[in-house]
């Protein structure tokens, strides 16, 4: 099974699902369905599809990291920044960090690799996930993100994105 949205009922809580959630807490957005994103370089080639004159826009990638104490972290981050695994590590101030298993990404955050996103912690809050934002989204108007597939991709206000994080509880850690 891939990431899109074809197989969404087999996930815990469905992109259709999260869509009517959001739908029903007043959160707005703008959904747009695509072939699959995979990589940022895929994402790059879409996006601009998205945009609007005037709206500064930010274009996320997301990892989903464990440390050596096995606690999951889903880190945010502006789509051109560069990582380094060991630096961010020390910035997080866990130690070495690596990739969780797509085993582990289903389980803790309830989606497949290539649909890892912030609207995912709507299942990793209640699985211990940690939370941590690219503090450029403090300066977005939109944030662009999947809802848990990755054939489409909603584009939120930052205060929406912010509400979506209090509505679910998740703490957000800026970096």
């Amino acid at each position: 099974m891939d990431a899109s949205s074809a197989y969404q009922d087999t996930l815990p809580f469905s992109s259709d699902a999260l869509l009517r959630q959001m739908d029903g807490w007043g959160l707005g957005y703008r959904l747009h369905n695509h072939v699959p994103l995979r990589t940022v370089e895929d994402a790059m080639a879409v996006e601009n599809q998205f945009m609007v004159p005037g709206e500064a826009v930010l274009r996320v990638k997301n990892l989903y990291l464990r440390d050596r104490k096995k606690r999951n972290y889903l880190v945010t981050l502006e789509q051109s920044r560069g990582i380094d695994l060991k630096a961010l590590g020390a910035e997080l101030g866990v130690g070495n960090l690596s990739f969780g298993s797509a085993e582990r990404l289903m389980q803790n955050l309830g989606i497949r690799p290539g649909a890892v996103s912030p609207l995912s912690m709507i299942n990793g809050v209640e699985n211990g996930v940690q939370f941590f934002m690219d503090v450029a989204a403090r300066e977005a108007d939109v944030i662009n993100m999947h809802p848990l597939v990755n054939d489409r991709t909603v584009v939120m206000t930052r205060a929406d994105t912010m509400a979506f994080f209090e509505r679910i509880g998740c703490a957000v850690n800026w970096i």
